[in-house]
């Protein structure tokens, strides 16, 4: 399990111009601790940290994972910045043949275990979550028809995107090994259009901390959550 964490989180402004998103403090706890229990509670046992920007508060914090019953292995950008796609082929000797990638600023209502297993059954190289979204949670950017994600884009979305990237995908590495984009919005798009990217439909709305509003949203709804709990 892959969590792309080395970005320089600008969007945020000040709330984490000191501070990497992942440890950005939301409902009383670091974001990525959120993160890391979501991935315990469906199964996951070892998660590498792909990280950069202020990257060493990541690892003080985190460890070696063995506080949330985890494993964590850290793998880090150069500095003059790998893109997300550049990151993943850096950590690919750490991930394997096979693996999942959350975006590190994403808290998502999914069974991960299931993603991973529907990603193996496809037999595609890369799978996509995605929500049907109609513009509602930002802006859609997948086209997704017979079980495959057909047409992905952000800048500018494909015609006729009626769903959004959910924040998860399932990849192989040959997905990536041999391709030389370096955001990986860019490999997933190429490989939508050669047929080659699953579709995942999730049901619950995602949660996500890349803006001040989306934060205060995301703080609001976990502790709701723990208050259920």
């Amino acid at each position: 399990m892959a969590i792309l964490a080395g970005g320089r989180a600008t969007r945020l402004g000040a709330v984490a111009r000191r501070v990497p998103k992942a440890m950005v403090p939301v409902a009383g706890r670091p974001f990525v601790e959120h993160q890391l229990a979501a991935l315990r509670a469906h199964g996951a046992r070892r998660i590498v940290l792909l990280v950069g920007h202020l990257g060493e508060a990541i690892e003080a914090g985190v460890g070696d994972g063995r506080g949330f019953g985890l494993e964590v292995a850290y793998s880090w950008d150069e500095p003059a910045l790998d893109g997300t796609a550049g990151a993943l082929r850096r950590a690919l000797p750490l991930l394997g043949e096979r693996f999942l990638v959350l975006y590190g600023d994403a808290y998502l209502r999914v069974d991960y275990r299931e993603v991973d297993r529907v990603h193996a059954a496809s037999g595609r190289p890369a799978l996509m979550t995605v929500l049907r979204n109609r513009g509602r949670w930002g802006e859609s950017n997948a086209v997704v028809r017979a079980g495959l994600v057909t047409a992905y884009g952000k800048r500018p979305p494909p015609q006729g995107a009626r769903w959004i990237d959910y924040g998860l995908s399932a990849l192989r590495a040959d997905a990536l090994r041999d391709r030389a984009e370096p955001d990986l919005a860019d490999a997933v798009r190429h490989l939508a259009a050669a047929g080659q990217v699953a579709a995942y439909p999730v049901g619950k709305r995602f949660y996500e901390i890349g803006t001040p509003d989306a934060l205060a949203e995301t703080e609001a709804f976990l502790r709701r959550e723990h208050g259920r709990r």
